[in-house]
């Protein structure tokens, strides 16, 4: 029922807060509208009033469980153990309040006269409020209780959104009282660290969100084919040092976690996945004597992609990288992997013969769920579960079932059942953020706030946002952060609270920029080095100085160090950028050729709509220029060079065959030139804002009143690529003339 509030009291309300007294300001939206939380309390009943914080408010802890970080009801297999003590996290919340207020409650442990504003932290041994619940109570002193730490950061995190989110001074709170406890125990994001090398200083941004969202699980994915990111002198050649984490980088970063309740999960990836692990060590299917060939895998890889499951030298290995990475982390679950090892590698005579002769294995399937037994036989001497993808149930298995304890990371299936009977499962599959314009999966928001209620089933263990670097080897951080942000946003809020939503999702995303980051940005500047505030990246220099900021040659080129090559030829060639730091590759399958008559040097042939190469650059805001040399072979109804999920650089425009440039659900433009067949042309973009201006060959064609931010995330789309050979592709991050770019290889005029 909606609360109606006497209008004295409203006009009294209105009249104190316009003398900018503190604790006064009007409600930010009405009384029924979901609390400015997120995720959304799962029991929330609002109070009339305010709450204010002044400079005399007290952090009040009971001195008998102030070193302690859990009771007997608050301490739980998963999410893990919290090693935060209530003291100490008194001395965070005191440091996040002296960032967020300008205060900085003195801490005390006298808790049995609280006054009006001060802020009392409680262990309390509650069975009904888990390792994660909390109560909070802001109709006086701001009470938090919980059964651990790990529900009072909880709480402390609801306060201090509400600062945020609803007062100008972030120093008062609406009154109010809940019981919040979350739907799902694992609240996951998870991140491919294994083709991707993530920022150290990233990843502490993406812990501060995550705790901020009461999202517990960071799962860093740190070994695919194409790399490997733990690095141990032990594997001298296995992990590049400056692209990989050392033992000091994984203890720092969990005891960076640990101070915001998120557990660092890691996860490999064996057997399959593994060319970075089989060719450093030549345990491959693809090594030795009577290999495995590419009929036995998947078509675009080598055999070298699996581990050789029937090698005791390989399983040694693999039991060895386990035992190794396994002491390194403190999460409850390590993940092994074991997913996508193709069917056909039981046709391979090496498989045919070991499964002839070995009496415990008569299958694929069955060798398969040995090995994942090994690994968790390693896994579990360490005090951990092991976890990996799903796929292996799909394998016939007369004689190896998979140790019931290993958790099923389920990325088939909708996650609104159980999928894998007879062990747990977290549900990763419908939140794919995979970029690309291969794969182009992007998580599904409105469905996700709208239709998807969170599994509570007691083997359905939580749900995860997934990102997967596939041919985004060498992204921008922020181009995933980008895509990212929203779905996790919400995916911490239906976990957390799987009753029906009560807004839509334009209110949610409203709630949720309002909420802001855990430092508001009027107080950044004075955050630096901060560990508690979000560190914003500095932005890339501009380059005006007529030096381009990027140069694709598409000459042949080595990965670089810390990247493996683990395609078939022909397969996921590398783009290099001479002048900048946004390296492409192209994709799986379909691919570009090369071919060596360049306008300099070697060039790359497109033939196909799935031809493309992934950047996952952030977009380029105006001025900027581009220039290319392309030479068509064949007209379609719509080509791209380069794209975004924003806009577009169009070879040849929808509906006109011509050059031209498109903001995705607003405009197309063309520019009144069709680029003639077989022969080179040097096509020039110059933007500023509000105006773009074509040139060919350094004629000016013309001009169309309208800009978009350059588009960095890949050339091509996943449906509209170019028909023909393009070559020194070049950005600039300002405007030029045509006279500025002839430094630059200008286009031939021969043809084919």
């Amino acid at each position: 029922m909606r609360r109606t509030v006497p209008v004295f009291a409203l006009i009294l309300g209105l009249f104190i807060g316009a003398l900018g007294l503190p604790g006064t300001t009007p409600p930010a939206h009405a009384a029924d509208a979901p609390p400015a939380v997120v995720p959304r309390p799962t029991d929330w009943t609002p109070l009339d009033g305010r709450t204010a914080l002044t400079p005399r408010s007290r952090i009040l802890l009971d001195p008998r469980t102030a070193s302690t970080t859990a009771l007997p009801s608050g301490r739980a297999e998963l999410p893990g153990p919290a090693r935060e003590s209530v003291r100490e996290l008194a001395e965070q919340l005191r440091a996040d309040l002296r960032r967020t207020s300008g205060l900085a409650p003195r801490i005390s442990t006298d808790p049995a006269h609280p006054a009006p504003g001060d802020i009392v932290l409680t262990l309390a041994d509650d069975p009904r409020l888990g390792p994660e619940g909390h109560r909070f109570d802001s109709a006086g002193p701001v009470r938090v209780t919980a059964a651990s730490t790990h529900g009072l950061y909880y709480g402390t995190r609801t306060l201090l959104q509400l600062l945020r989110a609803t007062d100008p001074g972030h120093r008062a709170l609406p009154r109010a009282r809940a019981t919040d406890v979350p739907a799902q125990p694992v609240r996951m994001v998870h991140l491919d660290a294994g083709r991707k090398y993530w920022k150290i200083s990233y990843l502490e941004n993406l812990i501060r969100r995550m705790g901020d969202q009461k999202l517990n699980t960071l799962f860093l994915h740190l070994s695919e084919s194409e790399g490997f990111r733990l690095y141990s002198p032990r594997f001298p050649g296995l992990a590049d040092p400056r692209h990989s984490y050392s033992r000091a980088d994984i203890e720092h970063l969990k005891s960076f976690a640990a101070r915001r309740h998120v557990q660092l999960m890691p996860g490999l990836e064996l057997p399959g996945h593994a060319t970075a692990i089989s060719e450093t060590f030549g345990i491959g299917f693809g090594s030795g004597a009577n290999p495995c060939t590419g009929a036995h895998t998947h078509s675009h890889l080598t055999p070298d992609w699996i581990i050789d499951m029937t090698s005791g030298k390989a399983m040694e290995k693999a039991k060895e990288i386990v035992d190794e990475f396994a002491g390194w982390f403190d999460a409850p679950l390590f993940s092994v992997g074991a997913e996508e090892v193709p069917g056909q590698l039981a046709e391979c005579p090496r498989v045919k013969d070991y499964l002839a002769a070995a009496p415990d294995v008569a299958t694929l399937g069955d060798l398969l769920n040995r090995t994942i037994n090994t690994l968790d036989d390693v896994v579990t001497s360490h005090g951990k579960r092991t976890a990996v993808y799903n796929g292996s149930e799909h394998l016939t298995a007369p004689q190896q079932r998979v140790h019931s304890p290993v958790v099923f990371l389920t990325w088939e299936g909708s996650g609104a059942e159980p999928e894998i009977p007879g062990h747990d499962e977290i549900a990763i599959g419908p939140f794919y953020d995979t970029p690309n314009n291969y794969h182009h999966k992007y998580p599904d928001e409105p469905w996700m706030y709208d239709s998807w209620a969170p599994n509570t089933d007691p083997d359905m263990l939580g749900s995860g946002v997934t990102n997967w670097a596939d041919y985004n080897f060498w992204s921008d951080d922020a181009y995933f952060e980008q895509h990212m942000a929203g779905a996790r946003a919400i995916l911490a809020d239906r976990a957390w609270n799987k009753s029906a939503t009560p807004d839509s999702l334009t209110d949610f995303r409203a709630r949720v920029r309002r909420i802001g980051d855990p430092s508001p940005s009027s107080q950044l500047r004075s955050s630096r080095g901060d560990p508690m505030a979000i560190t914003h990246a500095p932005t890339p220099p501009r380059v005006d100085d007529g030096r381009p900021s990027h140069h694709w040659t598409f000459d042949t080129a080595p990965y670089p160090a810390g990247w493996t090559w683990a395609g078939s030829p022909g397969n996921t060639l590398f783009a290099e950028d001479t002048a900048g730091g946004l390296p492409g590759t192209s994709y799986i399958i379909d691919n570009p050729a090369p071919v060596a008559d360049g306008v300099r040097g070697g060039a790359w042939r497109f033939d196909s709509d799935r031809d493309g190469v992934g950047f996952g650059g952030v977009d380029l805001a105006e001025p900027w220029t581009v220039s290319v040399a392309v030479r068509p072979t064949a007209r379609t109804a719509d080509q791209v060079l380069l794209s975004s999920r924003a806009g577009a650089l169009k070879l040849m425009q929808h509906g006109t065959g011509e050059v031209g440039l498109t903001r995705y659900g607003a405009v197309d433009h063309s520019f009144g030139f069709t680029l003639p067949l077989d022969r080179w042309t040097r096509l020039t973009w110059v933007t500023t804002p509000g105006r773009t201006t074509l040139y060919a060959d350094g004629r000016r064609i013309g001009a169309v009143a309208d800009s978009i931010p350059l588009p960095l995330r890949s050339i091509g789309t996943e449906k509209a690529s170019l028909r023909g050979d393009l070559d020194e592709l070049l950005v600039w991050d300002e405007e030029l003339t045509p006279r500025q770019t002839s430094g630059y290889p200008r286009a031939a005029t021969r043809s084919r």
